[in-house]
């Protein structure tokens, strides 16, 4: 007797959606742990090439030396590779945050802002270190820069990818 497929999980609401730039943005911005530390996305590419992010000092994300807390600017950084790579590699892919690694390297103060890029090159990199369905670990870095134009932490984030199998006929 032949085995039965083994069911996939289900995806989550907004993976299965695939929100638009316009729609992502706002959505992010309200999200309830962006809303409350004051991060806001600016800048979401249409084409998800470019992502930026800023967040500005408040009463709630400053820590007790009246910088701002690091959580606040490591959450900054958190999902937006991984959203980045979900929407320029289509559905056929699985993609998750694997690792990330944050360096306090200047006080930060005021309004800092990170910017998150992927290129065509990085992308098609990707498609062929997956093609034939073996994992892929990039690590991406991004810097959050304060007004002044210093770099105030530098973040790297690794990536777990792989190329979903095509489905198989019953």
């Amino acid at each position: 007797m032949p085995r039965a497929a083994t069911p996939t999980p289900k995806q989550g609401f907004l993976r299965s959606i695939r929100l638009g730039p316009g729609l992502l943005k706002w959505g992010i911005s309200l999200w309830p742990p962006f809303l409350g530390a004051g991060i806001r996305v600016q800048h979401i590419a249409p084409d998800f090439s470019e992502i930026v992010v800023a967040l500005k000092m408040g009463l709630f994300n400053r820590n007790y030396v009246g910088t701002h807390f690091g959580g606040s600017l490591f959450s900054m950084t958190d999902p937006f590779y991984m959203l980045m790579l979900m929407h320029r590699l289509g559905k056929g892919y699985v993609v998750w945050d694997r690792a990330a690694k944050i360096d306090f390297l200047h006080p930060a103060k005021g309004t800092v802002t990170a910017r998150f890029m992927l290129n065509e090159a990085q992308i098609d990199a990707i498609r062929a270190a997956t093609a034939d369905g073996e994992k892929h670990l990039p690590t991406y870095t991004v810097e959050v820069i304060n007004a002044d134009g210093e770099v105030c932490a530098r973040v790297e984030k690794t990536v777990y990818i792989r190329k979903l199998a095509p489905k198989q006929p019953e």
